[in-house]
C-alpha cells in the first residue's frame, strides 16, 4: 500500500515517530531541501500540519537520507533488525495483523534455530554436504566474527561489534560469496537469538520509523516506498516475486546446481529448491553473473544467454546494456518500474473474475496464495486485498505449474499459441471496465499512457469514447440517460451528447469535451452550444434542471467565465470528479444520485463524497 493510502488511515498520534524522524532530517538540510521548500508553505509550523501527499511527496525526497538513518539502526548486530526486515519486506507482509506478525516472528525464530543447529552439524562433520571450500569460508567468516564480538570481553567491557568492525565483517561476507542466509545464521550461531515480546518490536521498528501501527485497527502497516527501502539495505534487489520469475525461467539442472552451491538440499521437488534459493538472499546480480551459466562460459555466451532469458521469458525484445553488469542493472530497472507502476494489466473486474474462475478451476490454489505470501486471511484470493499487497494479476499466474496453465486454458477457451500467461491476461481484460478506469486518460486524449494499460484506439475516435463512458457512469450513478428522448429532440445542427431524463419534462444536459491541454479555456464556443442546446429544450417546453460539462480540468479563465455568466445554469465538473463520485455513490445507501448536489460553479468533490456518506 502506498505511504499516502496509509497516511490517510491514521490519526496524528500514530504517524508521530515518522514525522519526527523526517523532521529531523530537515534540520539536517538534506539534498533535495530547496525542493523540499517550495513544497512546504512558510506559514507550516513542521510536517504535522502538512496534508499526507505532501509528506509522501517529501518522504520520496529524503529516501536516501531516511536509509540512512535506518542503516544506523541496523548497526546494531544483536538488535533483530534483520529478522524483523526479512519478515516485512516479504510479498504479503505490508499489512499484518499484530497477532499475526507474532506468529510468524515465532516461525522464523524456531526456523533458524534450526537451521543454526543443522548448519553447525554440516560445518563439523567431514561427510556433510557442504564442499570443502564452502567449510573453509564459513569457518573464516565465522572466527573473524567471533574474535570481533568477543575481544572486548580483554579490555574488560561488554562483547559487541562496532559499526567499523562490521563494515569489515559484510565486507567479508561479500567477498567470500556467502548468502544472506549463511551470514544470518553464522551471526546468530555466535550471538544466541533472544525472544523479544511483540509489543517491543513493534514499538522499536515504529520508533525507527520503519513501520505504523494503528492501534484502533491492531494491525500493522508498511508502506511500498519503505519495503523498497528496507529490501536495499538487505541487498535485495529485486521483490522475491520478480525473483521467482526469474528462477521458474530456468531449467532444472541450473536451480540443482545454484542449490548445490548453496547447500539447499537435493530431496526437494523443482519448486521447493526455488523458494529455498529465494530465502537464501542471494544476491540477484550474482545469480546473473555468476550462478546460472556453465563454469567456463565466456562473456559474450553469458550475454547471450540472459539475452534470450529475457525475450523468451519475460517477453523483453533486446535488454539493453553493452556490457554484463548493464545488463543486470537494466534488468532490475525494469521490475523497479513493474513494481512501482500502479497499473493492474487487466481491468480490476477482470482480476476478480480471474480469480473466481482460477479459484473453481484449482481448488488449492487460495491454500498456495496464502501460503506463499504469508497471508492472514482465509480467503486471499480477493483482487482489491492482493493489490493492497501490491501483488497483480501477473503475480498470480506465475505462481501456477504449467500443467495447470495449460489445463486452465484448454477448461476457459483461452488462445493457446503464445506465451500462456499473456494469453490469460489478455482473455480476462476486460476492455469495458479497462476503459473507465482510464477514463481520465481519455479525457487528456493521452493516447500514450492508454497504450502502456493495454488500451488501443485511433486519436478520431478519443472524443466519441469519452461520451459513451461519461453516459456509462451516469447510468452507474442511478439517473435515467434516455437515448432515444434525444434523438427525439436534436437536430442536424444541435446535437446534445447526454441527455438526463428526470421525468415531469424535467432535464439535465452533459456536454463532454476533452482535451490534451491542461485547462480547459474554450468557453466562448462551448457557451454558445450549450445555449442552443437550452434554445431547444425550451422550445419543447422542458425545464432545464441543470447543465453539466464534464472536461479532464478547466482554466482559472475558464471558471471566472462561467461564474459571470447569468443565462445557464451551468456547473463544471472534472472528469477525475465525477469517477470519485461514483465510487462514493456505489459504497452509499442511495440508489438514485441526489442531483441536486450538483449545485457548485465547480463540483466540489470533497462536498458530494462527504454528503453520500451520511
Amino acid at each position: 500500500m502506498k505511504l499516502e493510502n496509509i497516511l490517510d488511515r491514521l490519526g496524528s498520534l500514530e504517524k508521530n515517530s515518522f514525522i519526527k524522524i523526517i523532521d529531523l532530517i530537515l534540520t539536517k538540510k538534506p539534498e533535495n531541501i530547496e525542493e523540499i521548500d517550495t513544497l512546504l508553505s512558510t506559514k507550516d509550523k513542521g510536517l504535522k500540519s502538512v496534508d499526507n501527499q505532501n509528506i509522501a511527496r517529501v518522504f520520496h525526497l529524503i529516501s536516501n537520507e531516511y536509509k540512512d538513518q535506518i542503516y544506523s539502526e541496523f548497526l546494531e548486530i544483536s538488535s533483530q533488525l534483520d529478522i524483523l526486515i526479512d519478515i516485512i519486506i516479504r510479498d504479503g507482509n505490508c499489512i499484518m495483523k499484530q497477532d499475526w506478525f507474532s506468529r510468524l516472528y515465532e516461525n522464523q525464530i524456531i526456523q533458524l534455530e534450526k537451521k543454526i543447529e543443522n548448519l553447525n552439524k554440516d560445518y563439523e562433520n567431514e561427510k556433510s554436504d557442504l564442499s570443502f571450500s564452502k567449510k573453509r569460508d564459513l569457518k573464516i567468516y565465522k572466527s573473524c566474527l567471533n574474535t570481533a564480538y568477543f575481544n572486548d570481553l580483554l579490555n574488560n567491557r561488554e562483547p559487541k561489534i562496532s559499526s567499523d568492525e562490521l563494515s569489515i565483517i559484510h565486507t567479508l561476507a561479500k567477498e567470500l560469496g556467502l548468502s544472506q542466509e549463511e551470514v544470518k545464521l553464522m551471526n546468530y550461531s555466535i550471538i544466541p537469538i533472544q525472544r523479544l515480546e511483540i509489543q517491543e518490536l513493534i514499538k522499536s521498528l515504529k520508533n525507527i520509523g520503519v513501520v505504523f501501527f494503528s492501534t484502533k485497527e491492531n494491525t500493522i502497516y508498511v508502506a511500498d516506498e519503505m519495503v523498497r527501502i528496507l529490501r536495499s539495505i538487505r541487498n535485495k534487489q529485486i521483490a522475491d516475486k520478480f525473483y521467482r520469475r526469474i528462477l521458474k525461467l530456468l531449467k532444472e539442472p541450473i536451480i540443482n546446481q545454484i542449490s548445490k552451491n548453496y547447500n539447499i538440499s537435493r530431496k526437494l521437488t523443482y519448486s521447493e529448491k526455488i523458494e529455498e534459493i529465494i530465502k537464501e538472499g542471494i544476491s540477484f546480480t550474482d545469480l546473473l553473473k555468476n550462478e546460472i551459466y556453465k563454469v567456463d562460459s565466456s562473456l559474450t555466451e553469458k550475454k547471450k544467454i540472459l539475452n534470450e532469458l529475457c525475450e523468451k521469458g519475460l517477453n523483453i525484445k533486446n535488454l539493453k546494456g553493452s556490457t554484463l553488469d548493464d545488463k543486470i542493472n537494466n534488468l532490475i530497472s525494469y521490475f523497479d518500474n513493474i513494481e512501482r507502476d500502479e497499473k493492474v494489466g487487466i481491468s480490476i473486474d477482470g482480476f476478480e473474475k480471474l480469480l473466481t474462475d482460477l479459484n473453481s478451476a484449482l481448488p488449492d490454489l487460495n491454500k498456495q496464495i496464502k501460503n506463499q505470501f504469508e497471508l492472514q486471511e482465509e480467503f486471499a484470493l480477493d483482487a482489491h486485498r492482493l493489490l493492497d499487497f501490491n501483488i497483480k494479476p501477473r503475480d498470480i499466474l506465475d505462481l501456477l505449474i504449467k500443467e495447470d496453465r495449460t489445463k486452465f486454458i484448454k477448461d476457459n477457451g483461452i488462445k493457446q499459441r503464445g506465451d500462456d500467461i499473456l494469453n490469460i491476461l489478455e482473455h480476462y481484460k476486460d476492455v469495458e471496465n479497462l476503459y473507465l478506469e482510464n477514463y481520465e486518460n481519455v479525457a487528456f486524449r493521452n493516447l500514450n499512457l492508454l497504450k502502456e494499460n493495454g488500451i488501443s484506439i485511433k486519436e478520431s475516435e478519443l472524443g466519441l469514447k469519452f461520451e459513451e463512458l461519461t453516459g456509462t457512469i451516469i447510468k452507474g450513478l442511478g439517473l435515467n440517460v434516455d437515448d432515444n428522448f434525444k434523438s427525439s429532440l436534436n437536430t442536424k445542427k444541435d446535437m446534445m451528447d447526454i441527455l438526463i431524463n428526470l421525468g415531469n419534462k424535467e432535464i439535465i444536459i452533459v456536454e463532454c469535451k476533452t482535451s490534451k491541454e491542461r485547462g480547459y479555456n474554450k468557453f466562448s464556443s462551448v457557451s454558445r452550444q450549450l445555449k442552443s442546446y437550452q434554445s431547444l429544450a425550451l422550445k419543447n417546453d422542458l425545464r432545464i434542471v441543470k447543465i453539466l460539462l464534464v472536461a479532464p480540468e478547466f482554466s482559472d479563465d475558464f471558471v471566472t467565465d462561467c461564474e459571470m455568466d447569468t443565462e445557464m445554469n451551468l456547473s463544471l465538473i472534472k472528469a477525475s470528479t465525477l469517477t470519485a463520485i461514483l465510487e462514493a455513490f456505489k459504497n452509499s445507501k442511495h440508489t438514485v444520485f441526489p442531483h441536486v448536489l450538483f449545485r457548485d460553479i465547480v463540483i466540489d468533490e470533497n462536498r458530494i463524497i462527504k454528503a453520500l456518506s451520511k
